[in-house]
């Protein structure tokens, strides 16, 4: 692809998109950008404050924990008092508990503000995803979770090296550095961010009411993808949690380790646009199916890698699957989800990349300890098959989006679109 080429499709990536939703994406890329405490957590424990690696990785599954719970309660919230209300509690939480979390001592005191961060900072997902899916229109959501994924990836990109340096001179620093961010997050959606929730007519209230979650987990073709969204999440978290304990046994050094994985957040930065553009209004089951695949081949491919080179190359092959599966999956949480009832929906789907967050670093490790890393990544291509059907067959007749009334001034209002 030509410089122009590239430009022109840069151009029509991000063109037609609502005010609110760059507003949106800012406040995104600010939060990522500060991301420093999920960085340098483990060696803060360690190195700084002299704690085990037992202590080390207990503080990190209560902070996942924190997340699971917030999932749902993130999702809820954004239905009941609405996506703004609940973006502004939960920047404005995770700024004080992550300040604080640079000032407490004692280990209970650690691991407990620890969960409240991660309660905190997950609770805002759901809402932004319900935000963006109220405020784009049908045909631009895959483009606007897209670049929302985009965001997530180049903010985490520049926080990840400058933790490091910022980590150098003090962890303190880093806590509050990040408390600041997300609070300017909550600033900027407290002035630009107008609530999204679409409006639902007196005729519609009792239905309205009817959508809690005992809906969602009584709706099956839903929680059949949540299911599926589960086992991709585990692929995917092999990343960070098989691929280095692998390569370590292997003889590969932490520098070779980062020099592959640093691999994943270039392809992302560089192709995420372009990947976007391709994908954009191709068809969901089929992109899904692709995705699933190349996830699950992608890391079973790492069996047969022997240097850092190889294993550069198996990355390169899942981290294409992790750019079609980000922003074509949460497109299709959207289109299965009730309009008035999206924040549940979208909690539902964060928990099953938060649950498996919190059971992949013990499934990878009981894998690679009873039987090996090669059938660890032979489980990889047999989950990834696993959800590659399951998207095939589930996906047969998708419902055609549905139409939301929502009053936000400047917004695309979205139409139905069919299937």
């Amino acid at each position: 692809m030509s410089v122009a080429a590239l430009r022109r499709a840069t151009r029509e990536t991000v063109s037609g998109l609502p005010r609110e939703f760059w507003w949106l994406w800012t406040s995104t890329l600010v939060n990522r950008l500060g991301a420093f405490v999920a960085t340098f957590m483990a060696l803060y424990l360690t190195l700084d404050r002299g704690y085990s690696a037992s202590y080390a990785g207990l503080v990190a599954s209560l902070h996942g924990l924190g997340g699971v719970v917030s999932s749902l309660v993130g999702g809820v919230m954004a239905d009941r008092i609405g996506r703004r209300p609940t973006l502004l509690v939960a920047q404005a939480s995770t700024a004080v508990s992550v300040a604080l979390l640079g000032f407490v001592h004692h280990p209970l005191a650690i691991a407990g503000v620890a969960f409240l961060v991660g309660m905190a900072s997950n609770a805002s997902r759901p809402a932004v995803q319900a935000m963006m899916a109220d405020i784009v229109r049908p045909e631009d959501r895959v483009r606007a979770f897209s670049l929302n994924y985009w965001a997530i990836n180049l903010g985490f990109a520049v926080s990840s090296m400058g933790a490091g340096f910022i980590a150098e001179v003090s962890y303190r620093a880093g806590f509050l550095i990040e408390a600041g961010m997300t609070a300017v997050c909550a600033v900027v959606v407290f002035l630009k961010l107008p609530e999204s929730r679409p409006t639902v007519h007196k005729s519609e209230e009792t239905k309205n009411d009817e959508v809690g979650l005992g809906t969602v987990l009584r709706d099956g073709r839903f929680m059949s993808v949540v299911g599926l969204s589960f086992l991709v999440a585990l692929i995917f978290q092999q990343g960070a949690v098989g691929l280095p304990v692998a390569m370590g046994e292997a003889g590969f050094t932490p520098a070779d380790y980062g020099l592959a994985i640093a691999v994943n957040g270039v392809l992302i930065v560089v192709l995420q646009i372009p990947v976007t553009r391709f994908i954009e209004h191709r068809d969901a089951k089929r992109l899904l199916v692709v995705s699933s695949l190349l996830a699950g081949y992608g890391f079973g491919l790492t069996a047969f890698a022997g240097s850092i080179g190889v294993f550069a190359l198996t990355v390169c092959v899942w981290t294409l699957g992790e750019m079609i599966n980000a922003p074509t999956q949460t497109g299709l949480v959207v289109r299965l989800s009730p309009a008035h009832g999206r924040g549940r929906y979208q909690g539902m789907y964060t928990l099953s990349w938060a649950l498996a967050a919190l059971i992949a670093p013990v499934m990878s490790g009981v894998v690679i300890d009873h039987f090996g890393a090669d059938w660890l990544w032979g489980l990889c291509a047999v989950v990834g098959t696993v959800a590659a059907v399951g998207f095939g067959t589930l996906m047969r007749r998708l419902p055609a989006e549905q139409p939301a009334v929502v009053d936000v001034p400047g917004a695309a209002k979205p139409e139905v679109s069919s299937a």
